[in-house]
């Protein structure tokens, strides 16, 4: 019931832009894999911050089709909170819920390991539910 168990399940890839990328690489990316949200690394490897679905949005709402020639570092989120694989899937979804977030990196010390969004946790969830209930199911007709 920790990160580490769901990040055992998905893979280690973590995918990140420098913060010169521009908004429309971003949003190439994003949509080529099917994310919703991309870590902005500096060249050392460190999180200068994450560009989600919504940080687009805002920016585009606000600058029109120009945004997508800025840099990500003009639209990223620069405060970016992480948890550790250590933490309770229940943590973290009172930590997502409370900041209105959808994506988590996770890091080890100063290592960034992961990253896990809503729809993991609610998978890892929802695969916790039916185990428990098919364990009850098995118990109940073997009693």
């Amino acid at each position: 019931m920790d990160v580490a168990t769901i990040l055992k399940q998905k893979s280690a890839e973590v995918l990140s832009l420098p913060p010169t990328a521009s908004v429309a690489e971003a949003a190439r990316v994003l949509a080529e894999r099917h994310i919703g949200a991309v870590l902005v690394r500096s060249p050392a490897g460190q999180v200068l911050g994450i560009l989600s679905e919504r940080d687009l949005v805002r920016g585009l709402a606000a600058q029109g089709g120009p945004a997508l020639a800025l840099p990500v570092a003009d639209l990223m989120t620069r405060e970016v909170i992480a948890c550790t694989p250590e933490d309770s899937v229940e943590h973290v979804m009172a930590t997502m819920t409370q900041h209105r977030f959808r994506h988590l990196p996770v890091k080890r010390g100063d290592r960034l390991v992961g990253i896990i969004s809503i729809g993991d946790v609610v998978k890892y969830r929802l695969d916790e539910i039916e185990f428990e209930a098919r364990s009850l199911r098995a118990y109940i007709a073997n009693a």
